[in-house]
């Protein structure tokens, strides 16, 4: 349990890219914020943020032993399931269902495509072993567990090298008393092997997605544990006294302890910061509807944040063998803001297709070698190269001047491409910024369609490195009116971590018709899961006093195959649960058959209480606000215009009620805000800068 945190202690964010480490140092009693950014290095990540702490405690003129909490992020874990250089991992399941794993769901996500390439399961064959013992739908027990049985086949597993175990047996989510009582001999013959148990991790009907979700929790838990282990360890002897905390991917935050039992819970921690980022500065801004719009070195992703708050998804895909195609993934069934992912980030290559069309992404130049600006042996042109060759960055003010880029070779580069692509010189670099804002703007579009909004009743808000700066053409392409710049939004992620509440959510199976629906149980298992949900986030130092607690529930009509997920009303009686689920139902699907009966499928529970040192305020800058803006004149390239003389701000200069006309860019030392002509530019009371576009 971490105790006696105060909230005047400083928060330290650390948020791990694939290829930059965001770090911010936040004082909750009057907003000031310290940031930096150092290149991530992939080795070793823990080295890259002890590397940047060291940067930035005397930059900032803190001393470490003022930071109370250490807040991290990270994409470690994720990236584990895509280069499957996770644990190895094991499966005890049921006999006859040893094959779940590799028979999925049984559908092509692209139908003609004969040489389809499925997901890999993440354990192997060989190590997929069968216990002989069966539960009921109910729970109830057809054959007992043969523990010497199922000791024998982990006993084979562990002599071939296996160092983490899955145990996943039929109807665990209806009775685990199988699985803990494997959990619990195997445990006690082979204490050093790592278990995890569906019915702790996935407690959710659907073989397929339980038994991948218990599977990548298994793959990833080790390392897990190893690189928690060695940043505790780096951070103290930096002289940090501060807990350390984890962005879980429901936007929450959990203690260590948590985060090592179900890493799983993590595979979406920096992504969901990002989409926090856009809620909170959005609640500042007076906004109410917001896309979150978050696209840093690597990857480019989109957060519908309605009333301040952004959706939460039950269930995503990890590791797709085909980045933008549903069902080319594993399905991961944890609660997670539910990310969009658009397109690719600053770092995303840009080559020739097959075809001869110009093509970016999804690879990236990383953090090494990095894109050809950065002159660390990068060849091939970026996104970034572009954005500099357009204008768009300041050679001489990238990182606030900390890192030198070189538009020379980037240049050359971009040149280079368009030799290949046949185009006229200086084609490849607006090519390669009009592909990128087309392809982001396309996915957004359709993401939003299919959850039943419209994309010109929100504003576009913008956090990442790289997202500022292509905000306001994938504005344009999108039909947005309104594109918002809060400061800090380089570090946006990091900021939105800092502001998050600690939060649990839990869930259990319950297969029952509304119509006979018992209420007793289903309020007694709340209880469970409400009980069971604030034990942890007590041991995070939460204000309890404060909680927030929804009661939720997957729901459907009877006989179809998927359902959705219904907030509860206060009172848990059938003619309230029936008008919420028809409500839903209708905001969706845009009517409810007639007729049909509704039943439940699984109940929800989710608790969140706001963290000391998380602040409300948020004050960033490292010059004087109200000195000379105007910091020059640059050609910027604008699609409709062309390269026109721009001219070029000091965003700390900005103080909060400046009216400004577009074009213009706008300089801070994480990003660069960009915004064409034709707009209104204004300074919102929080710092943010709005611009919209004139019709």
């Amino acid at each position: 349990m971490i105790a006696s945190l105060s909230p005047s202690s400083l928060s330290l964010g650390i948020d791990i890219g694939g290829t930059f480490t965001d770090l911010v140092i936040l004082d909750p009693a009057d907003g000031r914020a310290s940031i930096w950014k150092e290149s991530t290095t992939p080795d070793d990540p823990s080295r890259g943020a002890i590397a940047g702490l060291e940067q930035l405690l005397p930059r900032s003129g803190i001393q470490a032993g003022s930071i109370g909490r250490v807040v991290h992020a990270t994409t470690l874990f994720t990236n584990a399931l895509i280069e499957r250089k996770g644990a190895a991992t094991g499966l005890l399941t049921t006999a006859g269902f040893a094959d779940v794993l590799e028979i999925a769901r049984e559908r092509k996500y692209e139908l003609y495509d004969v040489f389809l390439e499925m997901p890999k399961p993440l354990v192997p064959r060989p190590w997929r072993r069968e216990a002989k013992e069966r539960l009921a739908p109910d729970g109830s027990i057809e054959v007992p567990l043969d523990v010497e049985a199922a000791l024998a086949e982990v006993a084979d597993l562990v002599a071939q090298g296996v160092t983490s175990l899955a145990i996943c047996f039929l109807h665990a989510y209806a009775n685990p008393v199988h699985e803990r009582m494997a959990a619990e001999v195997i445990a006690k013959r082979f204490p050093q092997l790592s278990i995890s148990l569906s019915c702790d991790i996935a407690p959710e009907i659907r073989e397929y997605p339980r038994a991948v979700t218990t599977v990548a929790n298994a793959y990833v838990r080790p390392i897990a544990e190893t690189y928690l282990d060695t940043l505790e360890a780096a951070l103290k002897r930096a002289g940090i006294p501060g807990g350390l905390f984890l962005m879980l991917s429901n936007g929450g935050l959990t203690h260590v302890a948590e985060a090592k039992r179900a890493p799983v819970q993590l595979l979406e921690s920096g992504p969901a910061a990002g989409a926090l980022a856009g809620a909170w500065f959005g609640r500042h801004a007076g906004l109410e509807r917001v896309l979150a719009f978050d696209m840093g070195g690597t990857t480019a992703k989109l957060a519908l944040v309605d009333d301040g708050e952004p959706l939460v998804a039950w269930g995503f895909e990890a590791a797709r063998t085909k980045r933008f195609l549903r069902g080319s993934g594993l399905p991961v069934q944890i609660a997670t803001v539910e990310l969009i992912e658009i397109g690719a980030g600053g770092g995303s290559i840009a080559r020739p297709s097959d075809l001869g069309t110009l093509h970016v992404g999804p690879e990236s130049a990383g953090a090494q070698p990095g894109p050809v600006c950065y002159g660390r042996g990068g060849t091939e042109p970026t996104v970034t190269d572009s954005d500099l060759a357009l204008g768009y960055l300041n050679p001489d003010f990238f990182l606030g001047g900390t890192m030198r880029i070189d538009p020379g070779p980037a240049v050359a580069a971009l040149e280079g491409l368009s030799t290949r692509l046949g185009l006229e010189a200086g084609r490849g670099a607006p090519g390669i910024h009009d592909v990128v804002n087309e392809n982001m703007a396309g996915a957004a579009r359709v993401a939003i369609a299919e959850r039943g909004r419209v994309p010109r009743d929100y504003a576009l808000l913008a956090t990442g490195g790289a997202a500022p700066v292509h905000a306001w053409n994938v504005g344009t392409k999108l039909g947005v009116s309104r594109v918002v710049c809060p400061p800090g939004a380089g570090a946006g992620s990091t900021i939105g971590m800092l502001m998050a509440p600690a939060r649990i959510d839990r869930v259990a199976s319950r297969n029952e018709a509304l119509a006979t629906a018992r209420w007793n149980e289903i309020a007694a298992i709340f209880e469970a899961l409400e009980a069971e949900a604030l034990a942890i986030v007590d041991g995070t130092g939460a204000d309890l006093s404060r909680r927030s607690v929804r009661r939720l529930a997957d729901m459907r009509y009877v006989g179809q195959g998927s359902e959705i997920t219904v907030a509860l009303p206060e009172e848990l009686e059938a003619k309230g649960v029936l008008a919420a689920f028809e409500l839903a139902y209708r905001q969706l699907f845009g009517r409810t058959p007639p007729g049909a009966n509704v039943q439940f499928v699984a109940l929800r529970l989710s608790i969140s209480a706001p963290m000391p040192g998380a602040g409300e305020t948020l004050r960033i800058g490292s010059g004087q606000a109200g000195a000379e803006a105007l910091k020059g004149r640059r050609r910027v390239h604008f699609p409709d215009t062309g390269a026109i003389e721009t001219p070029v701000y000091d965003r700390y200069a900005l103080i909060p009620g400046v009216q400004l006309e577009g074009p213009a860019v706008f300089e801070e030392n994480e990003s660069t805000f960009v915004v064409g002509p034709g707009a209104r530019i204004s300074v919102l009371p929080d710092g943010s800068i709005l611009a919209e576009r004139v019709a």
